[in-house]
């Protein structure tokens, strides 16, 4: 869509009823991206489809206000549903209960893109400065990258909220989901995801209003402002700033109608930190400012160049693959034994380390292991009770590489009964102990 130019009123608002709900209505695009590959079973995927069957089934989908898809990962991504396609949450369970494991690998980065471009996107009949989240349930792996397509997303403004059903690796997930990845991230056997669907459900509605200013929709030359609607056309309106963190002098001002909840800046300098402000003026009632500041993406490579392509992190070189597998064994109520295979032909690691902590929170603890070793015994350990455990290894490159794995310590012995004192005969004296 052709670029927004700052020149009045008419540009970058919103003014019907529809377009402003009341704070507490949630409103937005929610995108289900599922693991449909043949890493994961025919068992394991029936009870993630249920999963998000039930998630889905109590939210409030309707025309202009939210909406739900549902993307699967396979060899190619396949859309089981688009936005807007079904207006209630049972017609949404119903759909996804009736859907198909597609099998083939397990190509999520590639999916990411596909959503990315053809179901989030304006051009594609996304709708502008609405709040929108992704759901990914996965294994745990992929067979082609997901960082640099997942940044993508997040730079369109997408809250990322990820649920593993296996051995992913911890780091690499807590940095493909929104931060604090300890809201957004979820490790859960797949039997036992029933326990986190309310909990999620509640963190999605929550993402689908916004309390404060946030940037959505980050390219090279500009980004869209959205905030909840603080004021009303007949009770104030707002002053937007845009300062230039190295230019100060160089800021730019725009006045909104009171019943405004985005605007879409443009014309911006590309890898560049600005400060924006958000002004509410009501006579009213008093509203504090809002601060935030955005940077652009870097810029493109000329005149009529798409967005500048995404630089792929830097990933360890082949010859500093971490460890490929964890095992667990010797499970005890206290303790319980650690062992990986390092790689084949990878490079000696200077050392691990092994970080564990209970999966419904708590401390997590840290354990160092010299080069040359594979195992470690984990004590203090709690009775009954899952741990995630994540093994590191550090290179002489300062590279890390981790791999996690899911471990539960045995049930303590259950406590004897207290003998019950035997009551004293007549004619019988009691002894005392």
């Amino acid at each position: 869509s052709a670029p927004l130019t700052v020149m009045g009123w008419g540009l970058g608002l919103r003014h019907t009823r529809e377009q402003c709900p009341p704070a507490s209505a949630p409103r937005g695009d929610l995108m289900f991206l599922l693991d449909s590959s043949a890493s994961v079973s025919h068992y394991e995927f029936s009870r993630v489809r249920e999963f998000v069957g039930q998630l889905v089934a109590p939210l409030p989908l309707g025309t202009g206000a939210l909406r739900a898809s549902l993307v699967h990962v396979g060899t190619r991504p396949y859309t089981e549903f688009p936005f807007g396609q079904h207006s209630s949450g049972e017609a949404a369970q119903d759909a996804v209960r009736a859907s198909v494991q597609r099998m083939g690998d397990t190509h999520t980065g590639l999916a990411l893109a596909y959503a990315k471009e053809q179901l989030f996107a304006e051009a594609a009949g996304a709708r502008p400065g609405v709040p929108k989240v992704l759901v990914w349930v996965t294994d745990g792996g992929s067979s082609d990258p997901v960082g640099p397509p997942m940044q993508e997303l997040k730079d369109l403004g997408v809250t990322v909220f990820i649920v593993s059903t296996g051995r992913g690796n911890f780091l690499e997930l807590s940095a493909a989901a929104s931060a604090p990845a300890k809201k957004h991230l979820h490790f859960v056997d797949v039997d036992d995801l029933h326990i986190i669907v309310q909990e999620l459900r509640g963190s999605i509605l929550d993402a689908m209003r916004p309390q404060q200013l946030r940037a959505t929709e980050i390219t090279s030359s500009g980004f869209r402002l959205a905030w909840p609607p603080l004021l009303t056309a007949d009770s104030g309106y707002y002053v937007l700033e845009l300062i230039p963190s190295a230019q100060p002098g160089a800021a730019r001002r725009q006045q909104l109608p009171g019943n405004a909840t985005d605007w879409a800046w443009a014309g911006l300098d590309p890898d560049t930190d600005y400060d924006v402000a958000l002004v509410p003026e009501s006579n009213v009632r008093l509203l504090r400012p809002q601060q935030l500041r955005v940077r652009t993406r870097p810029g493109e490579a000329g005149p009529g160049a798409g967005p500048a392509p995404t630089q792929l992190a830097a990933l360890p070189a082949p010859e500093e693959a971490g460890p490929e597998r964890i095992v667990i064994s010797h499970a005890r109520p206290r303790s319980l034994r650690v062992s990986w295979a390092p790689a084949l032909g990878a490079a000696a690691a200077l050392g691990y380390h092994v970080q564990f902590g209970p999966l419904r929170g708590g401390a997590a603890q840290r354990v160092e292991v010299p080069a040359g070793r594979n195992c470690t015994t984990l004590q203090g350990l709690a009775p009954g009770t899952a741990y995630l455990v994540t093994v590191t290894a550090a290179f002489r490159s300062g590279r890390e590489s981790a791999l996690s794995a899911k471990a539960c310590t045995a049930d303590g012995p259950r406590p004897r009964p207290r003998p019950v004192p035997r009551a004293s005969t007549p004619g019988t004296a009691s002894r005392e102990p």
